[in-house]
């Protein structure tokens, strides 16, 4: 893997400041006032909100507390898409703080999964970096690890421990030289406009004839609609990690820097601002 320390740290600090305000429609027994909060955007939001939960239950009824929710503008959060996703896919061109509505009843249970514990966010955690090494590794750098590699890739990431993560994880971004990068590169494309929860397809970093595959060679496939010609106005964003990386960038190099600790490089397309 190309040695850029500084990309990976700036990637795993990177944080959203984000408001909570409990919805007017639960019942409480004095106001609740709004909680503030620094949200990494490589984790989750039920990881990272036991703090959020505390603090509105102290002004609700026991009984009226069961599974938290956050919902933003009206459009119910997914927990299992990482936090960065969910703000550059609905809110990346509005003001900071990020304002999340935080529910305690009425769960959507069309648009939500559930989450009753943390023991579910490691699941899907571990499931996404499974499917990304089958297509980087056929599978055969996660099957070497042993158990407790696993569980280190975890508590790396629901600890927030950079150096303990990526002790780990860096195995997972390794490929022979000759073969100039990864098998098939795991990604997601993701975009408001479309009712497809995400794309997602089989692409290889290097062409048939040895040529690097840049990420506008993954959109000119995928998205063209992303590419617009140099006289045309842009009509969509391409976020990645809160930045819109340049279309000559090699797919391999942000699956190796950029890519979520689940090893997925998540793409947000989103309709471009009108000035």
């Amino acid at each position: 893997m190309a040695d850029d320390k500084d990309v990976l740290r700036d990637v795993w600090f990177g944080r959203i400041p984000a408001c909570f305000t409990l919805s007017p429609e639960e019942t409480t027994e004095r106001e609740a006032e709004p909680y503030y909060l620094l949200l990494p955007r490589v984790s989750y939001l039920t990881l990272v909100t036991d703090k959020v939960k505390k603090h509105f239950l102290r002004v609700m009824k026991a009984e009226d507390s069961t599974e938290m929710w956050f919902e933003y503008e009206g459009t119910p959060l997914k927990w299992h898409y990482p936090i960065g996703v969910l703000f550059d896919l609905h809110a990346s061109n509005t003001a900071l703080p990020w304002n999340v509505t935080v529910h305690f009843k009425n769960f959507p249970e069309r648009d939500l999964l559930h989450c009753s514990s943390n023991s579910v966010i490691e699941a899907h955690f571990m499931s996404c970096i499974k499917e990304a090494d089958a297509l980087k590794h056929k599978s055969q750098v996660i099957n070497d690890m042993q158990k407790k590699d696993h569980k280190q890739l975890w508590m790396g990431l629901q600890n927030d421990k950079f150096d303990q993560f990526w002790a780990m994880n860096r195995k997972l971004m390794e490929y022979p030289t000759e073969e100039g990068g990864f098998r098939y590169i795991p990604f997601r494309i993701y975009q408001t406009t479309s009712d497809r929860p995400f794309i997602q397809k089989l692409f290889r970093p290097v062409s048939p004839e040895g040529h690097t595959l840049t990420l506008g060679d993954l959109l000119r496939e995928l998205f063209p609609a992303a590419i617009c010609a140099e006289d045309e106005p842009k009509r969509f964003q391409v976020m990645i990690h809160g930045i819109e990386p340049l279309l000559e960038t090699p797919v391999q190099w942000l699956s190796e820097h950029l890519s979520h600790p689940g090893n997925f490089l998540h793409i947000s397309i989103i309709p471009a601002p009108s000035d």
